[in-house]
């Protein structure tokens, strides 16, 4: 089973059902980012109740931590993670404006929500789901030697989230770059801060290398599934993890969108997603009623080709 994104095709009149949810569904998940940028801003404590923002909070404040450190580091400050400790906080709300990070670090808080909820709700190991213990098992020492390192990216994800933190060296390399940049803008143009701002650029980028991350072990993987890349699909064999990542890849959007999509108010899209994967009408049901046992979407997609469901997510995202 195919999981590349079908090319657009026009809507049929069957399709129109859920293009409406679709659009429902978009202008929700517009309002995310402005929204959760006020709540990390935001000096009342009883907004952090919530998990989800909490963690994201977590996230901004060790991703500051760490450039805060590297640039003591480069300046030869004696103590630097006392010097960390001190300064993170402020650099954390100026990374926190930009909403590619919003929505990068909201979209994994959600993902690990979900890791723990099908844990336990389907007894779904977060690390070592069925389908990476039998790459694993393969006869192929490089397929073996690919799931080994997603089993311990995927690992030390699990314990970073727990700890509601993110090592620099599991960003994107865009936003890698931007916060780099960020940190340079915030230590000023003065002569011997933005030397050392430079200095812990440069040692962070020799250091980081963006291939071993779990994002880019989690697309290796399915690259070396080939044709058989469509059982990442069926999350309760590969896990929310490489379900996300497959489900991306099929449909188009991006990871952060794929996420996105299997929230409660996004349901049209996740729908419209999975059948932009090729899946059948009852496959799709199966895999959505993963997420949503209670949701009924009998019959909403039986109608509607991978093709139309593809032009209907490509048209969504299209829309500013």
């Amino acid at each position: 089973m195919a999981i590349t994104a079908s090319s657009p095709a026009p809507a049929s009149a069957s399709a129109l059902p859920l293009a409406e949810g679709l659009a429902a569904a978009r202008a929700g998940a517009a309002n995310v980012v402005p929204i959760l940028r006020h709540l990390l801003r935001s000096d009342d404590n009883s907004i952090f109740s919530d998990e989800i923002v909490a963690r994201v909070r977590g996230m901004f404040l060790d991703m500051a931590r760490q450039l805060v450190i590297a640039l003591a580091e480069a300046a030869g400050h004696a103590e630097p993670e006392g010097w960390a400790h001190e300064a993170a906080g402020e650099l954390a709300h100026v990374l926190a404006d930009n909403p590619a990070f919003l929505e990068h670090f909201h979209t994994l808080a959600l993902e690990w929500q979900w890791t723990e909820r099908l844990e336990r709700a389907r007894a779904l190991d977060p690390v070592l789901p069925p389908l990476l213990q039998t790459r694993m098992a393969d006869t192929d020492p490089q397929v073996a030697a690919g799931a080994m390192g997603l089993l311990a990216a995927q690992a030390r994800f699990c314990q970073n989230q727990r700890r509601m933190q993110l090592p620099l060296a599991e960003l994107p390399g865009d936003l890698l770059h931007i916060a780099l940049v960020t940190l340079r803008a915030h230590v000023g143009g003065e002569g011997s801060a933005d030397t050392y701002a430079l200095i812990a650029e440069r040692t962070l980028r020799a250091r980081i290398d963006e291939s071993r991350a779990r994002l880019a072990q989690l697309g290796r993987v399915l690259d070396a599934m080939g044709g058989q890349a469509g059982a990442a699909l069926a999350v309760d064999k590969a896990g929310v993890a490489l379900f996300l990542t497959a489900l991306a890849r099929g449909s188009g959007l991006s990871r952060e969108a794929a996420i996105m999509a299997t929230i409660d108010s996004q349901l049209p899209r996740l729908v419209l997603a999975l059948r932009a994967c090729g899946l059948a009408p009852g496959a799709v049901a199966a895999a959505a009623l993963v997420f949503h046992p209670e949701a009924d979407i009998t019959g909403s997609c039986a109608q509607i080709t991978p093709a139309e469901a593809a032009a209907l997510l490509a048209q969504a995202e299209d829309v500013p």
